[in-house]
């Protein structure tokens, strides 16, 4: 009998790899809508045997859209729902500079794609760094009197996470309802001891955002929360790049420095913020948060022209590819855009391309190291693409430069958390902001223009000169950048 066990157990795994290779095949096949993606996963499946199957199944397949529709209510109505006074009316022309007349197109397909309206009577304040982010919005925690929403990546077990946990329990003393979601994988960025159970123990509720048991090392995983979100009393919001961890407070000097740029919003644009929170606390917990204590009328607080710009694997998935082609093909004047990882796809790159052709001004800003160094070398690998035709690449000095940013034309912003790689635009639930704003434009520019001044402006000579061996490296990585 084991005789005949070893000899049929041979064809049964063969059986098996090849009808689980072909399930699986088919499946990237009919889901995948890039064409490199497709070829790449058939290649893994076949090329390793039951691991490229594995692999596959752990990082190929999108498991949020269904489960998404399931637990979501339709984001179609939510997003019809917002308030009808802080929208813009028909003629948003009238509203805007003469010059910044050609960017109402930008606007149909920013309003075509996320399904939100473009809103009135808000107000934008960038705050630098966690020396001025952090007490801002520590100090709105601790004006609340109904309600405290906080999704973050990374929300670190250190000084600055304290004082927010500290700040959050005071809330929670007083009354205040408490919700805070922070992603599974960053949650493990710096230690395997949760936040969340020091958040427990505090009595704070907490939740994470898709539960993993990769390991905690492990930064390329897919389908992550990677929003940062704060909204008080449903009035006053923040947003930007930033997470919650020390090394954001540059005045400390800590040993892991990292720049970076938030932002505090006021006005009607903050329920966008909201519901955004809203969508993914359901999308875990099943909890839906709706009317009082969550949501609130938010009267106007400035000028600025807003819209959230949501995007994920899911209903939203890729709008903010869509936003950065919608942008970069409307601006007449110039494109700046700080970036702390630049891995385009070959679209976006032949619309930077284009935009210098044009006589565009088009400057990429990038730190000169980064804290993933495979993507660092990948995007070395392309920037070539960009440098012949004429668009400008600065790489910023330490401490490293997380900044997310891109303004067009001295008017329009895009804020937010999301990065310029694949895995920002495809595989991770982002939120920006765009902004219909001069006198906030001015003023980023006016940031933007001191980080070249201290910026090495790097050419094309730069890049072909590099080893051989470099430059097969960073190629080789280059191969990863739909998966990085």
């Amino acid at each position: 009998m084991n005789d005949v066990l070893v000899a049929f157990w041979p064809h049964f795994a063969a059986a098996l790899d090849l009808g689980l290779s072909l399930l699986a095949s088919g499946h990237a096949v009919l889901s995948k809508r890039d064409t490199r993606a497709v070829i790449g996963w058939v290649g893994v499946i076949w090329l390793v045997p039951i691991l490229g199957v594995l692999l596959y199944v752990w990082l190929g397949i999108n498991r949020i859209q269904r489960r998404a529709r399931s637990l979501r209510t339709d984001r179609r109505d939510l997003r019809t729902s917002t308030d009808h006074r802080s929208r813009i009316p028909d003629g948003l022309e009238r509203m805007l500079a003469p010059q910044d007349a050609h960017l109402c197109a930008l606007e149909k397909l920013m309003g075509d794609v996320t399904w939100l309206p473009l809103l009135a009577g808000n107000h934008v304040t960038p705050l630098v760094n966690g020396d001025q982010a952090y007490p801002a919005m520590l100090r709105v925690i601790d004006e609340a009197t109904r309600s405290v929403t906080l999704s973050t990546y990374i929300f670190a077990r250190d000084p600055a996470g304290r004082r927010f946990v500290d700040a959050l329990q005071r809330a929670v003393s007083r009354g205040v309802k408490v919700r805070v979601l922070i992603d599974a994988v960053g949650a493990r960025r710096f230690g395997w001891r949760p936040m969340l159970r020091v958040l427990r123990q505090a009595g704070i509720r907490g939740a994470a955002f898709l539960p993993t048991l990769i390991p905690w090392q492990f930064r390329y995983s897919n389908l992550r929360c990677h929003r940062k979100l704060l909204v008080v009393d449903g009035r006053v919001g923040f947003t930007g790049g930033m997470n919650i961890h020390s090394g954001n407070c540059l005045q400390g000097q800590p040993r892991r420095a990292v720049q970076d740029l938030h932002f505090r919003i006021d006005g009607p644009v903050v329920g966008q913020l909201q519901q955004a929170f809203a969508d993914d606390w359901g999308f875990c917990t099943g909890e839906l948060l709706c009317g009082e204590p969550w949501f609130t009328e938010i009267p106007p607080a400035g000028s600025n022209l807003a819209r959230g710009v949501p995007d994920g694997p899911d209903e939203d998935f890729e709008t903010l590819r869509f936003a950065l082609l919608g942008a970069i093909a409307c601006a007449r004047r110039s494109i700046q855009v700080v970036t702390p990882y630049f891995l385009p796809d070959a679209s976006l790159i032949a619309a930077l391309n284009i935009a210098a052709l044009r006589g565009v001004q088009v400057d990429i800003v990038l730190p000169v190291r980064n804290d993933l160094t495979l993507v660092r070398w990948a995007s070395t690998a392309l920037l070539w693409q960009v440098l012949e035709h004429g668009c400008r690449v600065w790489l910023s000095p330490p401490p490293f430069d997380h900044t997310k940013l891109m303004l067009v034309d001295e008017a329009w912003t895009l804020l937010g958390s999301a990065n310029w790689d694949p895995r920002s635009l495809r595989l991770n639930f982002e939120f920006n902001v765009e902004c219909y704003d001069r006198e906030l434009a001015a003023s980023l520019k006016e940031l933007v223009r001191t980080k070249l001044a201290h910026s090495r402006q790097i050419h094309l000579a730069d890049v072909d000169g590099r080893s051989l061996p470099i430059r097969l490296r960073d190629g080789i990585a280059r191969l990863l950048s739909p998966y990085l």
